[in-house]
């Protein structure tokens, strides 16, 4: 049995799969993912009905002490994911694919071959149109795939900072595009950080696949924060996220009650939106 895991008191009955996400879309039903990073919290996460974990490569930052995403090897990514594993028998994994580990599709088969060998369900991939060869090429070879638009923070030095995307016509049109694109490829989830609210509706509206956002709006189909934005451990923490311990007794109640107020819609709230 997986470190941690719970069995009895497991607020998740059984085994989360895309299947069950794409049904909660249907249902107008929202999901809630958090990204975490070890074993404990994943079976934390799992006894207060966490669906899905994201195994970032935010950990640069939260973790190791980078000033961004870029410095993450795959060696820590691999090493991150069999933890978080050890921890969950039911939530959806995704693991990150770090900067440049899937530069060309050969690359990106290589690469998310390793981190679903380390325990992932899923691989998670920054970009938009010049990706859609790759998702396809995954998804026909049974490697399922999170596309990742808007804020994509592996791009940061691009963009010159970690600005709010999509803002303009020009760029919205874009987003929305690659949106269909990647959905079209064969994507199986999309995460939409640091976009206009009404950006965050239309594409969710547009695609097939369920949207996760973070700073997207209270409309897409699920939110993901960082687990030490949740339990208030960031020094700056960005305007999307939200400090639930302090309404909490402890760390359980802080991760019940960040479930809780997604699933009502009572978060993301005017204060953490664009």
């Amino acid at each position: 049995m997986p470190y941690g895991t719970p069995t009895q008191d497991s607020a998740l009955s059984k085994p989360v799969t895309i299947h069950t996400l794409r049904n909660m879309k249907a249902k107008g039903e929202k999901f809630v993912t958090v990204a975490l990073y070890d074993a404990p919290m994943s079976a934390m996460a799992q006894k207060s009905g966490v669906e899905v974990l994201l195994v970032g490569d935010s950990l640069g930052m939260t973790v190791l002490g980078y000033d961004s995403t870029i410095p993450v090897t795959m060696e820590q990514m691999i090493y991150h994911v069999e933890a978080v594993r050890r921890g969950n028998d039911k939530s959806l994994i995704m693991g990150d694919m770090p900067f440049m580990t899937y530069a060309t599709p050969e690359e990106a088969l290589r690469n998310a071959t390793r981190i679903m060998q380390a325990g992932a369900h899923m691989v998670k991939i920054e970009g938009g149109e010049w990706l859609a060869e790759t998702v396809r090429m995954l998804s026909e070879r049974g490697i399922p795939v999170c596309a990742h638009l808007g804020l994509t923070p592996q791009s940061v030095y691009k963009f010159g900072g970690f600005r709010v995307q999509g803002r303009g016509d020009k760029q919205a049109q874009k987003i929305l595009s690659d949106a269909k694109l990647l959905d079209d490829a064969g994507a199986d989830l999309l995460v939409l950080e640091c976009v206009p609210v009404t950006l965050g509706k239309a594409i969710t509206d547009a695609v097939s696949m369920p949207t996760i956002g973070i700073g997207a709006g209270a409309e897409t189909d699920a939110q993901v924060l960082v687990i030490n934005d949740i339990l208030g451990l960031t020094e700056k923490p960005p305007k999307f996220s939200k400090n639930f311990l302090v309404e909490a007794e402890d760390i359980p109640g802080a991760l019940r009650k960040y479930v809780s107020d997604v699933k009502s819609g009572t978060f993301p709230g005017e204060a953490h939106i664009f």
